[in-house]
């Protein structure tokens, strides 16, 4: 029998394990939609992603292992390395432009652009979901793909990776976001409108703790326990206040 290593840091999936060269998680009812975008993003021969093989025969959904370490536990990125971010995120939205969801796709994304959009987004691109090495820059944990904007999705990049902060500063922050959004290649009017969403999907996952909190709706019950709405509420505020100067350092 092959040796399982369980993997920790998630936050949604039961036990996640390696296998050799595999990383296998309990299928859910979205793997059959993530499976499609995984081969698709393999098809066009984007790197930022991984490979996905199949189901074994304890029905868990088996991943390409990717080496590396979690952009999280590193040090905060430089403009260069936003930069770079900025660049991958766009491959990735470019990439699924043309993509042809299945008939059966169950999308279950936590937290759903309010506008739609018939972009499928990778829905939580943050440092926790970025295995970075020598080779390859991946993001992993797919399992909250589904429909939006790009503007939806690189807005909440753009809280983790800046990162902002309650306590940040606009002097510091906003040419970290400069950085980013100059890396995916915004245009003027794309530049105009992104802070509003940066503010918005941020006060998305504050509201998303608050309701866990009221119902015990797991994990964002466990998660609010732990503190995370001291971060989120707080960040989503800074980022409101300071809407202005956002669009100053990005014009």
């Amino acid at each position: 029998m092959e040796f399982e290593e369980v993997l920790t840091g998630g936050n949604v999936a039961a036990e996640v394990v390696r296998i050799g060269s595999t990383v296998r998680k309990p299928a859910l009812p979205q793997t059959a939609g993530v499976e499609a975008v995984l081969n698709h993003l393999a098809a066009k021969g984007f790197e930022g992603a991984p490979r996905t093989l199949g189901i074994d025969e304890r029905g868990r959904h088996v991943l390409e292992y990717i080496p590396g370490a979690l952009a999280d536990t590193l040090l905060p990125f430089s403009l260069e390395e936003l930069q770079r971010v900025g660049r991958l995120i766009r491959e990735l939205h470019d990439t699924m432009e043309g993509f042809e969801p299945p008939a059966d796709a169950d999308w279950r994304a936590v937290v759903q652009d309010p506008a739609g959009g018939d972009l499928i987004c990778h829905g939580d691109l943050a440092p926790w979901n970025l295995v970075r090495n020598d080779d390859r820059w991946v993001f992993i944990d797919w399992d909250n793909v589904g429909p939006g904007t790009r503007l939806w999705d690189l807005g909440y990049a753009a809280t983790g990776f800046v990162s902002f902060a309650p306590d940040g500063d606009v002097q510091v922050d906003g040419p970290r976001l400069r950085a980013l959004v100059d890396g995916y290649g915004l245009d003027d009017e794309q530049r105009r409108a992104l802070p509003a969403q940066i503010a918005a999907h941020t006060r998305a996952m504050y509201d998303l703790l608050i309701h866990g909190h009221r119902t015990g709706e797991q994990p964002w019950s466990r998660l609010y326990d732990e503190g995370h709405g001291d971060y989120w509420g707080p960040t989503a505020t800074y980022i409101e206040q300071n809407h202005d100067a956002w669009i100053t350092a990005l014009l």
